[in-house]
């Protein structure tokens, strides 16, 4: 396809308004560590943000390009399992490490949450639930989004 065949970028596209940019990608691994060490020595990535959470029984480090920690930037999410019987526990029994999912982040989750499901996409939480950093997240099913997990992540308001 060439560039005089491309759609406008501006033109309005139905649900454009909800998506933001592309917030992260998330890599599976089973050693934290090894990994954040990997994609700081290899690519100069930092860390700049680490929580644990339980409910989704992993622990996440946030990596963004050295320097460039303080704009709305694209980031890898490291995610690894607290327990084998976690989603990325099980994800990595699966499909052993690598990536994860595509996160996307949004200006309304409950109205493009709504919209998707008038489309007949499925996701995987009835409600948004908390997710890295105060955010609130929900995910589209991956057989409905051609095999591939979509994140869709709401910025606490203020931010």
């Amino acid at each position: 396809m060439t560039s005089d065949q491309l759609p406008d970028p501006l033109a309005d596209v139905p649900g454009a308004e909800y998506v933001e940019a592309v917030d992260h990608v998330g890599v599976a691994t089973a050693d934290l560590e090894a990994t954040v060490a990997f994609y700081r020595n290899a690519f100069g990535l930092v860390e700049v943000h680490r929580e644990e959470n339980r409910d989704q029984q992993v622990v996440e480090s946030m990596l963004a390009p050295a320097g460039r920690t303080t704009d709305r930037r694209t980031l890898i999410q490291i995610l690894a399992p607290l327990s084998e019987d976690s989603p990325i526990g099980k994800f990595l029994d699966r499909s052993g490490p690598g990536l994860q999912q595509l996160a996307l982040r949004v200006s309304d989750l409950a109205a493009i949450s709504e919209r998707l499901r008038e489309q007949g996409l499925r996701l995987l939480f009835p409600e948004p639930r908390p997710g890295t950093a105060g955010c609130m997240i929900n995910f589209v099913h991956p057989k409905d989004a051609g095999g591939v997990l979509i994140e869709l992540v709401e910025e606490p308001r203020g931010n």
